[in-house]
């Protein structure tokens, strides 16, 4: 089955072309680098010839408010035009758990944008929502810095490996299209805080971490329970503290 992965020269993306061409498909990477724009729509009609899915992981490079609502509502619908002109049977598309309650940050009213226009396509599609990336709490550490102290919320986090996120995304591209969300978290919640703590404290970073119940989070305020996912979630197996020491 040929698979075209939207995004795929990237961290999420070049995991899933690996891990569907080991199992015997044909997974074709689409990036700007690989001749493949989803905001001007070139390379789109070539890629797509002969494709059953197309997963899209890709991302926008700027995460200012206008940018990325132009990046997520342009790419996207230039993606699934090409896609209905190609008769693609599956799109799938990689979101993050608690977009729905995050709509003051801009960055997740364009994903909330991305997601109704795949809904209102007419494709069959399966929207995966993941936890944060391990990978993505030095991103975290990062916005949430002023000088050297990082405030953060006392609310929980249930992150998840990237492995394991390409490796959900793939279950669910070859699988039938669910029409709705699928939901994949890490094993363990922690306090976001606390675990932002640990990992600077693991890597000798001398920040310090200060915990603000109001502290904003990409512009937005939380509350115990907007990062975690339902009861419904498919539970991934690797460890944040098994990846952390390997990271040591």
């Amino acid at each position: 089955m040929k698979i075209v992965v939207i995004g795929g020269t990237g961290l999420i993306g070049s995991k899933l072309v690996s891990k569907l061409n080991e199992h015997g498909h044909k997974a074709v990477p689409a990036a700007p680098s690989t001749g493949v724009n989803t905001l001007t729509g070139e390379g789109l009609t070539e890629v797509l010839k002969g494709a059953s899915v197309v997963i899209d992981v890709s991302n926008s490079p700027s995460f200012e408010d206008d940018a990325v609502m132009e990046f997520f509502r342009t790419s996207t619908a230039n993606l699934l035009k090409a896609e209905a002109e190609a008769g693609v049977t599956h799109h799938v598309a990689l979101s993050v758990v608690g977009t729905e309650r995050l709509q003051e940050s801009g960055y997740f009213r364009a994903k909330q944008a991305q997601e109704e226009l795949i809904k209102a396509s007419g494709i069959p599609y399966s929207i995966v929502h993941a936890t944060q990336f391990f990978e993505f709490m030095k991103s975290i550490a990062a916005a949430a810095t002023d000088g050297d102290t990082v405030r953060l919320a006392p609310v929980k986090i249930q992150p998840i490996s990237s492995d394991d996120v390409a490796a959900a995304v793939g279950r669910t591209a070859v699988g039938a299209p669910v029409n709705g969300v699928v939901e994949v978290a890490g094993p363990d919640a922690f306090q976001l805080d606390a675990v932002i703590g640990k990992g600077l404290a693991a890597k000798n970073d001398p920040r310090t971490v200060v915990t603000d119940p109001h502290a904003p989070y990409f512009g937005t305020e939380l509350q115990e329970t907007t990062l975690l996912p339902g009861p419904d979630a498919r539970i991934a197996e690797s460890r944040f503290a098994d990846w952390l020491a390997q990271q040591s």
